[in-house]
């Protein structure tokens, strides 16, 4: 649920305590005001293990009994994944947990003393001061199937990401041992290839084992697809090779090594995706989504991995700006100038949905006719890139509706930005 400026100075009493919180790797600093700014107590620098939240619990407790209050908010700058720990301690404590910007920290830090520099004990303040004027948000951390979901997402990002430098690897090992291998197969990712390059990673052993060893290796695995023709495509190949003929034992021990590097990934991204799939299993809206021609099971679970439980947010329009895809105006008097998205909030989302679209404009039908209108409407077309930030609205547009009514997709009502001009346009 969303909470404006004006509700969040609201539920800042007379009875609260605001707590500001500068968080670090190993040690926090504290400091503590009332309603009205006046900072109560004494700054306090405590550890990030399970004592020095004990002992921040203390102090906040004994500052609310001497100043006869009740009610905590504690702010915070989030700082990489250093949180953590701290938000799920004051989650099963009880006190309320808000997150300042870190970049309104920074532009807001020389309003008490217009010095620009940074300490341990003057942050804690700022992000008190921003907590009172209500500059905050409420963190959203995922529960359940959603917190499960956004893990394994992650780790999908990070396999692919070390799965790609090891391809690069591989692939400047070939430029420089054996160049030629791309005239025996087009990837080197294939079962047959993989299947050789264990057995005979070099030229020379490739000539070796001539075309009768070479097939005999995947006589022995039932692989199909190569034979005897392949066979000698390779030993030719293997013949001209150009290939570095020192350090050949190097070579072949650092093949070997990304091989195993490679495999191991492999192993771990089908992991990790059996997973993924057990996990949207368990989210209703998952079997509607994928009756959107275009969808795949990775692009959804991507994108419920970003936003969490949709159900929880009021209106579409919260979603979009989750994304970055809000719409920013530029205008001043008569001036104005070119709108654009704001590229806030979560990128990661941002970059999934951008990249689903591309295809669900070439392939499904109602995005297609989507994508058509929008760029060749008479009033206010957009460029092509335009549209697909459009597109990608929509595509939000859908998984909100699915997801918060229960209802199936309906491609007549994905179309009613068109329809609904169709009579301006004819009576024009």
């Amino acid at each position: 649920m969303s909470i404006t400026q004006e509700e969040k100075i609201r539920q800042v009493t007379e009875k609260t305590i605001v707590v500001g919180v500068d968080i670090a790797s190993e040690t926090h600093w504290a400091r503590a005001f009332d309603w009205r700014g006046l900072e109560l107590g004494k700054v306090l620098s405590f550890a990030n293990s399970a004592a020095g939240f004990a002992q921040m619990k203390t102090w906040v407790e004994e500052i609310a009994e001497k100043a006869e209050k009740s009610h905590v908010t504690v702010g915070i700058e989030p700082t990489g994944h250093y949180w953590f720990t701290f938000a799920a301690y004051l989650k099963e404590v009880g006190m309320k947990l808000v997150l300042v910007n870190p970049m309104h920290v920074k532009r807001t830090k020389e309003l008490d003393d217009n010095d620009p520099s940074k300490s341990d004990r003057k942050d804690p303040k700022t992000i008190a001061k921003l907590v009172l004027e209500g500059r905050y948000l409420v963190p959203y951390v995922p529960e359940g199937v959603y917190a499960e979901l956004r893990i394994c997402m992650n780790c999908r990002w990070r396999v692919l990401k070390e799965l790609a430098a090891v391809e690069n690897q591989l692939q400047r090992w070939f430029k420089i041992y054996f160049p030629e291998y791309g005239e025996i197969f087009g990837s080197f990712t294939g079962a047959g290839s993989m299947a050789l390059l264990h057995r005979a990673p070099l030229p020379c052993d490739m000539v070796a084992l001539g075309v009768d060893g070479i097939n005999q290796i995947w006589r022995q695995q039932k692989l199909r697809a190569v034979g005897k023709k392949r066979a000698q495509r390779a030993v030719d190949a293997a013949k001209k090779s150009v290939g570095c003929k020192e350090g050949l034992e190097g070579a072949r021990l650092e093949l070997k090594l990304l091989l195993e590097d490679y495999d191991a990934k492999r192993r771990q991204y089908d992991e990790i995706m059996a997973h993924v799939e057990l996990l949207c299993a368990q989210i209703p809206e998952v079997e509607q989504l994928l009756k959107v021609k275009g969808l795949g099971l990775v692009t959804i679970a991507g994108i419920l991995a970003e936003t969490g439980d949709l159900r929880r947010f009021d209106s579409p329009r919260q979603v979009q700006k989750l994304a970055g895809l809000a719409i920013k105006v530029n205008e001043s008097g008569k001036y104005k100038g070119r709108t654009g998205i704001t590229h806030r909030g979560r990128k990661r989302l941002r970059a999934i949905l951008f990249r689903a679209a591309l295809p669900l404009v070439k392939s499904n039908p109602e995005f297609h006719a989507l994508h058509h209108y929008y760029t060749t409407r008479e009033v206010n077309p957009l460029k092509k890139k335009q549209s697909i930030v459009a597109v990608s609205c929509k595509l939000l547009r859908v998984f909100f509706a699915i997801a918060t009514k229960g209802c199936a997709y309906d491609a007549e009502k994905l179309l009613a930005d068109i329809y609904r001009n169709q009579p301006a346009k004819a009576a024009a």
